[in-house]
């Protein structure tokens, strides 16, 4: 149920990419926001292995330029979605070792011929989320989570939405870096349940502007949003939360 998330005074959203805050929660945080929460961003990765729109953005994709101009977009798209924190996992005060690190995109490629099981892409590095210590990521947002002195922790479920990689690997390490700090933790449902779920619709305009920053990901038509690959996906409002 969402219902004690709602009450809290600051709770912590760990995402995988730039645009997944929007995407996957941004009726979410901007409905917690309007209610007068301290909302936070932790970002794992900055998408680096992500496609460009074709356009006037084009000559980003695979260049160090792309880094930049997406660490830009989830900054607009948070100011927009009412987002009071926002930092990148592995760089204090989200680190808990000594030295920062930076934790990359895995990318995706498909391991089924049915399209449901997914696995990192053919470029992810040793650096790569997929390839970091579950301990050692959840030791880095546990330390986030303590330095803004969150009292709830919010990410992904078991399967990640859609099967991300990504997606996936966050999903133990939030869940034990509640643990460590003895916080609930909530997870979107990949399947909004019908009979359990919050609404928030009022917030559609609110997330066209915010998605409209990520104009190198994705295309705002709308109340819908069109990848990089031509998929129409509706703009989420509707969100099932629970704790597992």
């Amino acid at each position: 149920m969402a219902d004690p998330l709602l009450d809290l005074r600051t709770v912590l959203f760990v995402h995988a990419h730039p645009d997944d805050e929007t995407l996957a929660t941004g009726g979410l945080i901007a409905e917690l926001a309007a209610r007068g929460v301290r909302v936070a961003v932790l970002t794992a990765t900055r998408g680096e292995q992500g496609e460009v729109v074709e356009g006037p953005l084009s000559a980003l994709a695979g260049t160090p330029e792309l880094t930049a101009h997406r660490e830009g977009e989830v900054a607009a798209a948070c100011a927009v979605l009412g987002v009071r924190e926002h930092a990148f996992l592995g760089e204090p005060p989200a680190r808990a070792g000594a030295e920062p690190r930076r934790y990359t995109d895995s990318g995706m490629r498909w391991l089924d011929e049915t399209e449901t099981v997914a696995g990192p892409g053919d470029q992810a590095g040793p650096d790569s989320l997929t390839s970091a210590s579950p301990d050692e990521v959840a030791a880095d947002i546990a330390a986030y989570a303590r330095a803004i002195a969150a009292e709830g922790i919010v990410s992904y479920d078991a399967h990640g939405g859609y099967g991300h990689p990504d997606h996936v690997a966050l999903h133990a390490p939030s869940r034990t870096a509640a643990s460590l700090l003895e916080l609930p933790f909530w997870e979107v449902a990949s399947e909004v349940d019908p009979g359990d779920a919050l609404d928030t619709p009022q917030h559609l305009a609110l997330l066209q502007e915010a998605l409209g920053h990520y104009a190198s990901q994705l295309t705002v038509d709308g109340s819908d949003v069109v990848h990089v690959g031509g998929q129409r996906q509706p703009i989420q409002t509707r969100f099932t939360v629970r704790r597992p």
